[in-house]
């Protein structure tokens, strides 16, 4: 070894991260996408708009692959995801997720203020009889169906880090491909009942909380099968070791985070909330 190479050599177990533009542009590409969504959500929908949403779309997904790109040559071919900075990143996972937690309490905590203390502008009822009697989903029809899709994605996804952690390749391959194809149907079969909902977004407090809430945990399911996929690439490629793979375990904690999300969605919303209001 030269005393060049030597000198630049790590002499510690931590990452110092080089300086990102990911940050920033995805910052901006955050706020571009926030502020073109409530362009068309308050009917504000011209060129510009578009615009705005259209850039912050390519921003958000832009930040994603480059700085997704950036972070698997860190993890796999520079080694800086040493033990101890994989005790970091377990914490920032961990924190996140319970960031999203807080995130999703606040659509139930608006949920149950409405049913719980269902006030005289909806007739006193849950769900609401005013303006117009609000007919919801049966919970037992496709709202079931799904759940029991996400549950079975949960074990598949469980099948496929075991696989992982005990060297079966082929069989982490095959968890991870079910587990997309589970979260891609889920996806689908939401939107289905989505254009079959006897009520609208802007109706009533109930289906603006019943939007709000399934369709943020939606739109994680969707992030999440994009995370799941871009594992399935990873392992494919040979990046996942059975000791060292907390891409992937991220992304399962993630998965099973949307799965127990979807859980109380079920349960307090769909059977709880289900009924057709009565004058």
């Amino acid at each position: 070894m030269s005393d060049t190479h030597a000198g630049h050599e790590a002499k510690h177990p931590y990452h110092l991260v080089d300086p990102s533009p990911w940050p920033i542009v995805g910052a901006i590409a955050a706020l571009l996408l926030t502020g073109g969504m409530v362009l068309f959500m308050h009917g504000i929908w011209g060129f510009g708009g578009k615009i705005v949403l259209a850039l912050g779309v390519l921003g958000v997904l832009g930040t994603m692959f480059f700085w997704w790109r950036d972070v698997v040559k860190e993890a796999t071919f520079q080694g800086y995801h040493t033990p101890v900075v994989q005790i970091g990143m377990r914490y920032g996972m961990a924190l996140f997720i319970a960031s999203e937690v807080m995130f999703f309490a606040a659509w139930f905590w608006a949920y149950f203020n409405a049913f719980l203390f269902p006030t005289e502008q909806i007739g006193h009822t849950w769900p609401p009889s005013l303006p117009t009697p609000v007919q919801t989903f049966d919970p037992f029809e496709l709202p079931l169906l799904n759940t029991l899709i996400l549950l079975l994605s949960g074990v598949t996804v469980t099948w496929a880090h075991h696989a992982l952690r005990e060297g079966d390749r082929k069989g982490m391959l095959q968890g991870l491909a079910l587990t997309i194809l589970l979260g891609a149907t889920f996806t689908c079969v939401q939107a289905y009942e989505y254009s079959h909902a006897a009520f609208t977004f802007t109706g009533n407090i109930y289906g603006s909380t019943f939007f709000m809430a399934t369709g943020f945990h939606g739109f994680h399911v969707i992030i999440g099968t994009i995370f799941l996929t871009v594992c399935w690439f990873r392992a494919y490629a040979g990046h996942f070791k059975p000791d060292h793979h907390f891409g992937f375990e991220a992304a399962a904690w993630y998965w099973h985070f949307v799965d127990v999300v979807w859980l109380f969605l079920f349960t307090c919303i769909y059977v709880a909330g289900a009924g057709v209001a009565e004058h």
